[in-house]
């Protein structure tokens, strides 16, 4: 099956998804899309729900001249990331900002724009650490804990297939670490992830020694080289904002996934 892009977003987007954090509530007819592989203008509308991930698409595409939110192309770029995100230029993502979250903001919002200013880009892992407030808690010694976790599992990492059991993979990755300062990928743990539900999942012929990435507790896709470099580039590029590009870590405003 050649992949398009709707079926991509299905990939990274359902996950969260299912866990109720983001998108329609309908979780399951995002499933069944991805299991059947088919893209028609039910999915499409189902793509639209997705209020955090649809406005970067809606960006990416408009600032590159590409037609379509869910060609191939865009949604690589979001959860990924390829060259498409250095083309959108920082003009467009201010203005982008501006739109989405300026009113929601207020007085907060030049916290926002600090992330744009300093390199950021409308790749997921700029949501997760530049827009997201998780990584403003890490401070909060009641809450720092969650706070890792959330980011960890939201923000979309990359790990080794070593075994595959029913309905899931063990999966050798490297998990965010926070020593009290900086945020860093840690040394690498195993851990279990769903890659299908009663037999049917998302990429076929998973197999051991795979390159996968992963968002909470599922598998997404099997990465090619220049993908794994690619999502490691942009988690780089954002985690070096987080830690010492912006005054601001992290907005005090709850703000969709």
């Amino acid at each position: 099956m050649i992949l398009d892009g709707a079926q991509l977003f299905v990939r990274y987007a359902y996950p969260p998804n299912s866990r109720g954090s983001c998108g329609p509530p309908d979780s399951d007819a995002l499933l069944h899309y991805g299991q059947s592989g088919v893209t028609d203008q039910g999915l499409r509308e189902l793509a639209k729900g997705f209020a955090g991930a649809w406005p970067y698409l809606e960006l990416i595409a408009a600032s590159t001249g590409i037609r379509d939110p869910l060609d191939y192309r865009v949604v690589e770029a979001y959860w990924v990331g390829n060259s498409l995100l250095d083309s959108v230029g920082i003009t467009n993502i201010g203005n982008s900002m501006e739109d989405r979250f300026r009113a929601r903001t207020g007085r907060q919002f030049p916290h926002l724009a600090e992330g744009v200013l300093a390199g950021g880009v409308p790749h997921h892992s700029f949501h997760v650490f530049e827009i997201y407030p998780w990584l403003g808690l890490l401070h909060d010694d009641r809450r720092h804990a969650t706070a890792l976790s959330v980011l960890d599992r939201c923000r979309i990492r990359w790990g080794e297939v070593l075994a595959i059991t029913g309905d899931e993979a063990v999966v050798r990755s490297r998990p965010l670490v926070w020593d009290g300062t900086s945020l860093a990928v840690g040394e690498s743990v195993v851990e279990s992830a769903k890659y299908a539900v009663n037999g049917s999942g998302f990429v076929a012929g998973l197999a051991v020694g795979d390159a996968v990435s992963l968002h909470w507790d599922w598998v997404c896709d099997r990465l090619s080289p220049r993908q794994l470099e690619r999502l490691k580039h942009f988690t780089a590029r954002h985690l070096r904002i987080a830690n010492s590009g912006v005054e601001h870590r992290g907005a005090a405003i709850a703000l969709e996934h």
